[in-house]
């Protein structure tokens, strides 16, 4: 009702600027009606036959507030009994859907519940809608739910969908924790663990997608619907399963769709029950893995190898609907045979080339190249290479058949004894060093092995690297050739004249040389007489003039006599002892053999006279004093 203060205004008010009049009046806050103040500028005297009924206003003003309460308490019975209204979209916000409910004030609807799967509202403006009213907003209009609206109207329809256990259809929206949001008419949650029948990994590639589902459970309360989609697929497939197994047994060949892959087979849904297709019962060669001969997805006829009726359990055969190839492999392979095959997989030790479907062969690493050089096969072949093999050998039995490709090149070894003959000088580069000699690459594939012993006549050499280096390049000597053994031994030492053939030729058992200690031992010392020449003296050798043992010391020089040589062996034995020995003689044979003076002055008186052992010790007594 009008305040006293507000009729008292509306007295002197103009009937001409009066709001019934102008029709210029405005909503403030709730309920009130203000009436612009004149402008005093522009205020036109009032006609003398106009007469202004305060009564009039007063009637308009009570009018409007009867349909405001009216609206209001229309508002209030709809939001407390959760009644339906239908209204008409007016406009889109960022926040809200308005829609004009036939209220003094809009109906705003949030947004985001009239959103599809791409985010996008599913209303445009001039759309009718229904919508329950929920509250009256502060800043003005009532907050209206689209989703109860739906949910009001479809209840009726999901209880009885409920209990007939009739499929609905919805469409996914979203991903939420522990599963999808469908839209069934209203939002609806699908658990993942009733997606399919069984579990699923990734929910994502289900949105957008229409799914015939069934309402498992619902609370009108609080408006949740959880829905199930594996109880349908488990109903279709148990009719499925009841057709499938009627007709099932071992033997039959039957159509089915490659449902899962695993390391070890492939699942194949017969129509209801799914059978284990080995992975050795795919094909009569080698498998890697399923993938290599069937994805998921597809349709294959497979035989039917074993069938537990009791577990509905069945084996599958893939291989087994077309003849073993490896019965007459013998005939259709002959050794020697040059077969085109597809490279399938690469090892360390290998290629797997398959020759037809079921049959392949091993191109052992030994047989691609006549080159060692060749580190992994991998650098001769890849998955997928066409090549030109050899047949090596056959073994059905085993299921193997060894290939060849270098037999398909000129073997370097076979014309070997023919370009490098015993004796010839080569030249090439140090490929590897090792403990017992170094290998000399001469040409690609050819490597010839310098022993340890024959790189000095001279020098005692414990590692190849004392003197060679990897891939210093040298000149060697070629002392063997062994063609069917892939050998070819080498001699760098043999590119000089061997010291010690010469020396035996220039010297003689008996003859004195003179000589250096180079080291000593137990049992001698060891002793240069020519250069890379060694000769040891025995300790029992090693004694000077008067029988004492001689100190033969690292770097002194003495004079030996050659007692020993063995050229076979390479060893002189030499003697200390022997050169006093020799020296006595000498002297005896000067003792006994005296000057031409001496003898012409004493040879009447001692001309009778013969010399004695005692005589002779005298002498050298004496020459010592």
């Amino acid at each position: 009702m009008p305040t006293e203060e507000t009729v008292a205004s509306t007295e002197t008010t103009n009937p001409a600027t009066s709001p019934e009049a102008t029709g210029t009046a405005t909503h403030v806050g709730d309920n009130h009606l203000v009436t612009p103040a004149p402008d005093a500028s522009n205020a036109q005297p009032l006609p003398d036959d106009i007469d202004y009924d305060a009564a009039d206003f007063a009637a308009a003003l009570e009018t409007f507030d009867r349909e405001q309460a009216e609206d209001k308490a229309a508002a209030s019975a709809a939001m407390e009994e959760d009644k339906v209204v239908t209204g008409t979209v007016v406009k889109i916000t960022d926040k809200y859907v308005v829609v004009d409910i036939g209220l003094k004030s809009e109906g705003l609807i949030p947004k985001e519940q009239v959103l599809d799967h791409t985010g996008e509202p599913k209303l445009a403006v001039g759309d009718a809608v229904e919508v329950v009213v929920e509250r009256e907003e502060t800043e003005g209009g009532y907050l209206v739910s689209y989703e109860k609206a739906q949910r009001h109207r479809l209840w009726d329809q999901l209880e009885k969908a409920s209990a007939d256990k009739t499929p609905v259809t919805g469409t996914v929206l979203s991903r939420v924790k522990g599963g999808l949001t469908v839209d069934i008419g209203v939002k609806a949650f699908l658990p993942g663990s009733q997606v399919e029948i069984r579990p699923v990994r990734n929910l994502d590639t289900y949105l957008g997608q229409q799914l015939d589902v069934r309402v498992i459970k619902l609370n009108k309360k609080r408006g949740n619907v959880v829905i199930s989609r594996k109880e349908i697929l488990e109903e279709e497939q148990n009719s499925r399963k009841d057709v499938t197994l009627q007709t099932l047994e071992e033997g039959a060949v039957l159509t089915g769709v490659v449902k899962n892959l695993t390391d070890y087979g492939a699942f194949v849904d017969l129509g209801g029950l799914d059978g284990l297709l080995h992975i050795t019962d795919m094909s009569w060669g080698r498998l890697t893995h399923p993938r290599d001969l069937v994805q998921v997805g597809d349709e294959i006829q497979v035989k039917v190898l074993k069938f537990d009726k009791d577990k509905h359990r069945v084996s599958l055969g893939f291989k087994q609907l077309t003849p073993d190839p490896w019965l007459d492999a013998i005939e259709r392979y002959p050794i020697t045979a040059q077969v085109k095959g597809r490279v399938l997989s690469v090892t360390d030790y290998g290629a797997f080339v398959e020759l037809e479907q079921g049959i392949e062969g091993l191109v052992h690493v030994s047989e691609m190249t006549w080159s060692k050089r060749m580190k992994h096969p991998s650098k001769m072949v890849k998955p997928g290479d066409e090549v030109d093999t050899i047949i090596l050998h056959v073994n059905p039995n085993d299921r193997r058949i060894s290939l060849g490709m270098k037999q398909l090149q000129d073997n370097p070894w076979e014309q070997l004894e023919n370009k490098y003959p015993i004796g010839a000088t080569v030249e090439g580069r140090v490929r590897n060093l090792t403990d017992f000699g170094a290998f000399i690459e001469i040409e690609d594939g050819i490597d010839g092995l310098v022993h340890v012993s024959n790189l000095s006549w001279t020098k005692r050499i414990k590692h190849p690297s004392e003197v060679l280096k990897k891939g210093e390049k040298v000149k060697a000597v070629v002392l063997g050739v062994e063609p069917e053994n892939r050998r070819l031994s080498l001699g760098v030492k043999q590119l000089e004249p061997d010291v010690w053939d010469t020396f035996f030729a220039q010297h003689r058992v008996g003859e004195v040389v003179k000589g250096k200690v180079l080291r000593t031992a137990q049992f001698g010392a060891f002793v240069e007489i020519a250069e890379g020449v060694e000769g040891l003296c025995h300790i029992s050798e090693a004694v000077d003039q008067t029988g004492k043992q001689a100190a033969l010391e690292v770097g002194s020089e003495h004079e030996f006599k050659i007692v020993k040589m063995s050229p076979e062996e390479k060893k002189v034995g030499l003697s200390l002892r022997g050169v006093g020995e020799e020296a006595s003689r000498e002297e005896v044979e000067n003792y006994k053999t005296p000057s031409s003076s001496q003898s012409n002055s004493s040879s009447s008186s001692n001309s009778s006279s013969s010399t004695t052992l005692g005589d002779l010790l005298n002498w050298k007594r004496s020459e010592r004093e």
